[in-house]
């Protein structure tokens, strides 16, 4: 092939965006944090960003927070204001599913492409530190008794606390529909509502609450996980006699039309950022759990949980039948 042939052949490609890592430059991607700052999605994006810069796929990364809706806001924005472009991400999780599910926006998951799913993560549920309570008997005790007085704090409806708040009072003998549970639109409203003694009890992932617990301003009382996190000395709920383990797991979709060649490009792109020693480092700073399923076997992972989600809403009361 003679050189300008080559040259051009490969212009072609890079404006595609189907270059292979190794013979593109670093791409500029774009990060929609479907939540507002300080959450998970937030973390997760952003230490997926860095990573991705250390692994040299990326030359920049910019961010875009859009929370409210359980992450619908920002499906919408991204579905609607990213179609084809190659180097479009965005952070979503089980929470979005919860969202979709009661919210039932006006774009669907469908349209956007699974590119991976990157970590697993269990709830854990905390007192502020000042509370009355102690233990997860104590507030199973006052929610059997009034189940309005007990506010659960969290993140927007139908996230993993959200779901789990109900299963445990389905579990405790208390209609699911009667708990007095407060959506926040990111971790960081939940955690000044907790520090502040605005609500009963806090649920969120473990990282998010970790300095927190650390610093002895909230006391863990429960982990939603079917055994105890390794080292973090929490009872799990099933220990205590409330039969509910849910999990709460993130990944990341590509725009809506990309070619099978931008996908794959994205899918090795963030492969190659989950080996670097940033991501390695924000994995054991947030006790995440790396749980990695790429592509159309991701895509499956979410039509399975998307239902298994719903039946487990609608049992709960959460959702109408």
């Amino acid at each position: 092939m003679r050189r300008d042939t080559f040259l051009k052949s490969m212009a072609a490609l890079a404006a595609a965006g189907t270059l292979p890592l190794t013979a593109r430059a670093g791409a500029n991607f774009k990060m929609m944090l479907p939540a507002n700052p300080g959450g998970g999605w937030d973390t997760t994006g952003r230490a997926l960003g860095k990573a991705l810069q250390e692994a040299r796929v990326a030359d920049t990364v910019t961010y875009d927070n859009k929370g409210g809706a359980a992450g619908a806001i920002g499906l919408a924005q991204f579905v609607n204001g990213s179609k084809g472009d190659p180097n479009a991400l965005m952070v979503m999780g089980a929470v979005m599913l919860g969202g979709i599910i009661t919210g039932k926006p006006p774009v669907s998951l469908s349209q956007a492409t699974p590119i991976a799913r990157i970590t697993s993560e269990y709830n854990v549920f905390v007192l502020p530190s000042n509370s009355p309570f102690k233990t997860m008997a104590d507030v199973v005790a006052q929610l059997k008794k009034d189940p309005g007085s007990v506010k659960w704090g969290g993140g927007s409806r139908g996230s993993t606390e959200h779901i789990a708040a109900a299963m445990i009072a389905r579990a405790v003998g208390v209609d699911p529909a009667k708990i007095n549970y407060v959506a926040f639109r990111g971790g960081g409203e939940a955690t000044a509502a907790i520090l502040g003694g605005n609500v009963t009890i806090g649920g969120s992932g473990f990282s998010e609450f970790a300095e927190y617990i650390s610093a002895g301003k909230m006391h863990p009382i429960a982990v939603t996980s079917g055994e105890r996190l390794q080292g973090v000395d929490v009872p799990t709920l099933k220990e205590q006699g409330i039969a509910v383990e849910i999990g709460n797991w993130r990944g990341v979709y590509g725009a809506p039309g990309i070619t099978a060649e931008q996908r794959k490009v994205l899918i090795d792109a963030v492969l190659a950022a989950l080996k670097t020693p940033a991501w390695a480092d924000a994995v054991k700073k947030n006790d995440w759990t790396p749980a990695v399923l790429t592509g159309d076997a991701f895509g499956r992972f979410v039509d399975e949980e998307f239902a298994s989600l719903r039946d487990t809403m609608t049992k709960a009361g959460m959702v109408a039948a």
